[in-house]
């Protein structure tokens, strides 16, 4: 048993934590929007406009702040249009990045917009640079988001919208240096301009203009984006990272066949992306110093090789219990990083690589990974209190990982992750002077390889544990392999 020790400062506030760190992303791949998040209005499953009802209050749950969509690479070869007027006219298309399928286009920006509201979550759009038009992306955000009368706005209104939607977070392109153009960043630089000066606010609507940013640890395209693109042109770079458990995207390993080697160099893999934020932010730091561009993450998680017999072109892969801890790693150096990081999406939501969420026919079921989500979303709209917590390392990665929140209404989260198969944690909280009359404990702990299954949907979640106060502190059990969150109240 590790004796480890989290001192809280409550009267110190470090940063906001942007709900939208809590973010996901759905994009036209494999399952993740049809047969997953879409059914169509015509489906035996309850669905309210073609969305299943059960995903919908599985996303309130976990109070989903914002959603990106069509993708990924395949919104660099949409085309907006083709997704608008009566389902049965929609133009039909090859999917060529994920499988070769056929995009019936069911699925468009009404259906995407409506879903939004009904979630109660930000849409954030990724407009399409890469095969796309500046008229095209310039149209597309008119169509959206004015309220008075133009060609655009009049086949909105007959297509079902009289008024129209509100639009913060507009993505001007996605992976340009790889799928999405295989561009420079001088050259994607010179095109974000551009595409940027014709997204135009209408109606009192203010664009989140979003550039595309660094893949991993590409600090030279974060220099050269900011050394051309200002805080006038852009009000946030994206930055993409997957853990990859061998570090080798040639050899990804399976989902829920792992040896205790591998699962620890996913541990270390994942912790990367703290070193990868921090490079990123001292870039920005120096071309930035104002902190006026935030940083999202705007697609983060586990990439795995797909289940056996599943069309490779669709990234389904189950999730275990290894999943949660790296979610909770993560979340946990997101929220730590909040002065610079405003947003964050899990790939993907439902059915793809790392997804809260995994259908089949009518079954649904819950993942590990959502389970986190669940138990972190208190931090949403918080702010990150200055606390520090003791560690240990186990085969060259820190085991521990912690962050603290106060929420408006005086409450205190604590989260903590230990990534270790071995050692079970007596975790003491020092509350600094924070005088809590209640504190409650919820835990998420299972074996590594657990997993939920349609069959056996709740072998992993979260239950309620035992926190102790006594004397200005807590103590609560964090066995090995955990992820533990309390909340205070005075």
């Amino acid at each position: 048993m590790k004796n480890i020790r989290l001192t809280v400062d409550p009267s110190t506030e470090v940063s906001h934590i942007n709900r939208e760190i809590y973010g996901h992303f759905s994009e036209h791949l494999g399952r993740c929007i049809y047969n997953g998040l879409f059914v169509g209005e015509g489906s035996s499953i309850p669905n309210k406009d073609g969305v299943r009802k059960d995903i919908i209050e599985a996303l309130k749950n976990i109070s989903i702040p914002v959603l990106r969509w069509p993708g990924g690479c395949f919104a660099d070869e949409y085309h907006w249009k083709d997704g608008i007027g009566p389902k049965e006219t929609r133009k039909k298309m090859i999917n060529t990045n994920w499988g070769g399928v056929v995009e019936d286009n069911s699925f468009g920006t009404h259906e995407f917009m409506d879903l939004c509201e009904e979630l109660g979550c930000e849409p954030y759009v990724a407009g399409n640079v890469g095969s796309g038009t500046v008229r095209e992306m310039s149209e597309w955000i008119e169509y959206m988001t004015f309220d008075g009368e133009s060609p655009l706005t009049l086949e909105r209104k007959k297509n079902g919208r009289e008024k129209p939607w509100k639009l913060k977070y507009f993505g001007i392109g996605n992976e340009n240096w790889g799928c999405g153009g295989n561009m420079r960043p001088e050259y994607y630089a010179d095109v974000y301009r551009q595409f940027q000066s014709f997204c135009k606010n209408y109606s009192g609507n203010q664009l989140y203009k979003v550039a595309c940013g660094p893949s991993g640890g590409d600090y030279n395209w974060t220099r050269v984006l900011l050394q051309n693109v200002k805080p006038w042109h852009t009000k946030g770079i994206s930055l993409h990272h997957y853990t990859i458990p061998s570090g080798d995207w040639n050899s990804k390993g399976s989902a829920t066949k792992f040896s205790d080697d591998l699962y620890y160099s996913t541990i270390r893999q994942t912790l990367t992306m703290d070193d990868i934020i921090k490079g990123h932010t001292a870039i920005m730091d120096e071309l930035d110093p104002k902190n006026e561009i935030g940083l999202l993450v705007d697609e983060w998680g586990c990439w795995y090789d797909v289940e056996e017999g599943t069309n490779p072109g669709f990234l389904y892969q189950q999730n275990t219990m290894r999943d949660a801890i790296v979610a909770a790693v993560n979340l946990n150096i997101f929220n730590t990083h909040s002065r610079r990081v405003v947003m964050a999406n899990i790939a993907q939501m439902i059915n793809v690589l790392q997804a809260v969420i995994l259908t089949e026919g009518e079954k649904m079921i819950l993942t590990p990974t959502y389970h986190v989500f669940y138990m972190y979303k208190g931090h949403q709209d918080a702010e990150l209190v200055k606390s520090i917590c003791q560690d240990f390392t186990q085969e060259g990665a820190r085991m521990i990982t912690s962050s603290v929140s106060k929420a408006k209404d005086g409450s205190l989260l604590a989260t903590v992750s230990n990534a270790s198969l071995s050692e079970d944690v007596e975790l003491e909280i020092d509350l600094g002077g924070y005088e809590a009359a209640k504190a409650e404990g919820t835990l998420l702990n299972a074996d590594v390889r657990a997993y939920n299954t349609f069959d056996a949907p709740e072998n992993v979640k979260p239950e309620a544990c035992e926190v102790e106060l006594r004397e200005g502190k807590a103590f609560v059990k964090l066995p090995a392999c955990s992820v533990v969150s309390v909340r205070f109240t005075k």
